[in-house]
């Protein structure tokens, strides 16, 4: 007969844990190695530590990263927060952005420290708990929607064109008054185009299509999301959420990202005053996905909407 094993031994202490994602401008990442004499010593991991509940996570953030690698934090944006489990304990991580701060990072423990490409680390191994967030940070702060209807599409793909080489690489085909081979044709133009520019493309709710023009994923509607019973067989895809019912089944089926409207007023729903700024943060607050912030957007809006808990923007008619 097998040992009981009672509640107190079940239940894990939760260790709330901030983390900086600290980058420079050409998109590299600061990690640091974790000194001999402290756990899993040798692994690599972005600084950051523990604090209680009484702190502030960007208090801790602050402190931490004046401790660890000895610079002074100016700016930092809320991120992702996801939990993970370890044999004894599980680790709630609050993920910061951090774009500006001062002073030359040192390891102040001793540690050794390596500016990084998320897409290709040089060093290793990284934390387990960290994998996600390299997955998220290869994603661009914008995300392009097209819009044929408005330009044609001889007009629209001379402005895809333009969008790609001002770095655009995020795009989906989401071109909702055509058929279903209009579409493909319009998403193979799309994708052969993104692809020269190493730009990656999602079609919006036809995994078929999107199959058989060679897309990068598919994005899925907000009702074709809640009708999901599993994580769709594709590895990168996204989805339309309006709201906290979508967005928590959208962290269940484990999206690589989704898309949140309406936040301001746009030009085709001028009478909808939309969620506004201080909803969309409370809905994405301890979130464990990035999320795009989508209705009204343009890139100005950029740094509001990360101040909020965005990942970036998707943006429609003001991209073209």
């Amino acid at each position: 007969m097998g040992r009981i094993i009672n509640a107190a031994e079940q239940i894990k202490p939760v260790v709330n844990v901030a983390v900086a994602v600290v980058q420079n401008a050409d998109g590299r990442v600061l990690l640091a190695e974790r000194p001999r004499g402290k756990a899993s010593a040798g692994y690599w991991e972005f600084p950051g530590g523990k604090f209680e509940d009484a702190e502030r996570a960007e208090d801790a953030l602050a402190r931490e990263l004046h401790e660890e690698v000895g610079v002074e934090l100016d700016a930092a944006y809320p991120w992702l927060t996801y939990e993970h489990e370890y044999p004894d304990k599980r680790v709630r991580l609050h993920f910061f952005r951090v774009l500006a701060w001062h002073g030359m990072p040192r390891g102040r423990e001793g540690q050794r420290l390596s500016w990084e490409d998320p897409a290709d680390l040089g060093v290793g191994p990284l934390l387990p708990a960290n994998d996600k967030v390299l997955r998220a940070l290869v994603l661009p702060p914008v995300y392009a929607i097209t819009d044929t209807a408005r330009y044609g599409v001889a007009g629209f793909m001379a402005r895809l064109q333009a969008a790609l080489e001002d770095g655009v690489r995020l795009i989906q085909v989401r071109e909702r008054a055509m058929t279903t081979e209009q579409l493909a044709q319009i998403a193979r133009r799309v994708v052969v185009l993104a692809h020269r520019y190493g730009a990656r493309v999602l079609v919006n709710g036809n995994f078929v299509v999107a199959q058989r023009v060679g897309a990068d994923g598919v994005h899925l509607t907000a009702e074709q999301l809640m009708r999901l019973t599993a994580r769709p067989a594709i590895e990168f895809w996204a989805a339309s959420c309006h709201g906290a019912r979508e967005l928590a089944r959208a962290a269940d089926l484990q999206a690589s990202f989704v898309v949140l409207s309406q936040v301001l007023p746009t030009p085709d729903h001028p009478d909808v005053p939309g969620m506004g700024w201080a909803r969309f943060q409370s809905l994405t607050r301890d979130y464990p996905l990035p999320v795009y912030a989508l209705g009204g957007m343009k890139r100005e809006l950029l740094d509001t909407a990360m101040r909020h808990g965005a990942h970036g923007i998707a943006v429609h008619r003001a991209m073209w």
